[in-house]
């Protein structure tokens, strides 16, 4: 089903929680563009808000994906319509593929949470499934205006970038050493489930050049018990720790003295089902994974890593993800041109041209939402290529994504091993592998 060009475009989420909710905010805000009319959540407190938030036909709230599955196949079989124009898949990244490749054989359309996926195989199959169907799978203002500074040739070649992504140390604590990503063998490693956009849009910038050679290093340095200090004793939680209020990590900073001050948002919301409260969140302090200490958790993702890639045209990429920042998420860029550079924080950057030595600044327009605008600009852009079926409006396409994504299993094959990868030869021998399986 495709809605009508004046008929907001319907979509089905599955998953409710903060993804979801920041993507479907654009449905809110822009109600005649787009409107959930279904969704997936296992949490009940969590899906009947968002039902309500969005005045959903209680027939069309389901309590797994699966259903929402049967559901929309028994439409297809009955009226032949799906139930939405389509899926905004915000699940667990290990779900990722599983989910995609289901309602792409039902032809929607379906924006993604990154990353693609947490391994080689699942990506190609994602590859596989999206081509097959035909559908359509960068995007705050900041990054498009870089963008178009970047391929409108004015500084000349680009030879060098410089990019770092400040992750936040109370950030880093929330979300790889106590959250749902701080275990490689239940989500993927930390430079995929945190920087693979970063590694995208990098690769973007120097497209049509394609990385050759990757290097990386890296580990987990600080969130380790040896590194517990010594006056917290045995404690294992922060609501038992008698060095707490001395401690940056401290649960209590994080989640529940926020919500004690009234405010109920991230992080706080990501760790109980429903809208936090002193006595919820205390609960999930005393008795969930977000009250541990830090040192005492069962992380094992590093919390820096750099990584350096050589482009076919002879450009370099020198990448850094740490923790330990104030920054949250805001990145740090320098793009070095033959004839001008580039420098900018994710809310202006300024252009120095060589030629006149002329300096611009440039203030793009945040649109709301979440990293730096880019999820409304996100779904206004994907609103636009769903309603117009052209995915060309996206800038990319998956095969361009899965590429960004091999040089990122390319850079964490190269901290393992010690060895600088030859990204050709590392795709060419993973395709190999797998179809032998």
């Amino acid at each position: 089903m495709t809605s009508l060009p004046n008929e907001p475009v319907t979509l089905a989420v599955i998953g409710c929680g903060q993804r979801g909710t920041a993507y479907t905010q654009y449905a809110l805000d822009h109600p005649k563009m787009c409107k959930v009319v279904a969704i997936a959540e296992p949490r009940p407190n969590t899906r009947d808000i968002f039902a309500r938030n969005h005045k959903l036909d209680r027939t069309l709230v389901f309590n797994d994906w699966q259903e929402l599955l049967k559901a929309s196949a028994d439409t297809i079989q009955t009226i032949g319509k799906r139930l939405a124009d389509a899926i905004i898949v915000a699940v667990q990244d290990n779900m990722h593929c599983e989910v995609l490749v289901a309602f792409a054989a039902q032809g929607y359309h379906i924006l993604c949470e990154k990353p693609m996926a947490t391994n080689l195989q699942d990506c190609l199959e994602m590859e596989k499934a999206v081509k097959n169907a035909g559908i359509i799978l960068r995007y705050s203002p900041y990054n498009k205006a870089v963008t178009e500074v970047v391929h409108s040739g004015q500084l000349g070649e680009l030879i060098n970038v410089v990019h770092i992504e400040p992750v936040g140390y109370f950030h880093f604590a929330h979300s790889y050493v106590r959250g749902n990503w701080k275990k490689e063998s239940e989500s993927s490693f930390s430079l995929m489930t945190k920087s693979c956009h970063d590694i995208d849009i990098l690769c973007h910038w120097l497209s049509p050049a394609l990385p050759t050679r990757v290097s990386s290093f890296g580990s987990l340095q600080h969130f380790r018990k040896e590194k517990k200090p010594r006056a917290a004793g045995a404690a294992t939680r922060c609501l038992e720790c008698s060095v707490e209020q001395d401690c940056p990590y401290s649960a209590k900073k994080i989640y529940l003295e926020p919500v004690s001050r009234g405010n109920t948002h991230w992080p706080a919301s990501t760790i109980v089902d429903g809208i936090p409260d002193i006595e919820n969140i205390t609960d999930a302090l005393r008795n969930g994974p977000y009250g541990q200490c830090v040192y005492e958790s069962d992380n094992d993702v590093c919390d820096h890593q750099v990584v350096n890639i050589e482009y076919s045209s002879g450009a370099t990429v020198s990448f850094t993800m740490v923790a330990y920042t104030s920054l949250i998420c805001e990145r740090q860029t320098r793009l070095h041109f033959t004839h001008g550079e580039i420098v900018g924080d994710m809310n202006s950057f300024t252009v120095t041209d060589f030629h006149t030595g002329h300096k611009t600044t440039h203030h793009p327009k945040n649109e709301g939402g979440g990293h730096g605008g880019g999820d409304a600009g996100l779904m206004r852009t994907f609103v636009e290529a769903v309603r117009t079926n052209n995915q060309e409006l996206l800038g990319t396409d998956i095969s361009e994504v899965l590429k960004s994504h091999l040089a990122v299993f390319a850079a964490e094959t190269s901290r393992r091993e010690g060895t600088v990868i030859d990204c050709a030869k590392f795709e060419k021998d993973i395709r190999a592998e797998l179809e032998m399986r």
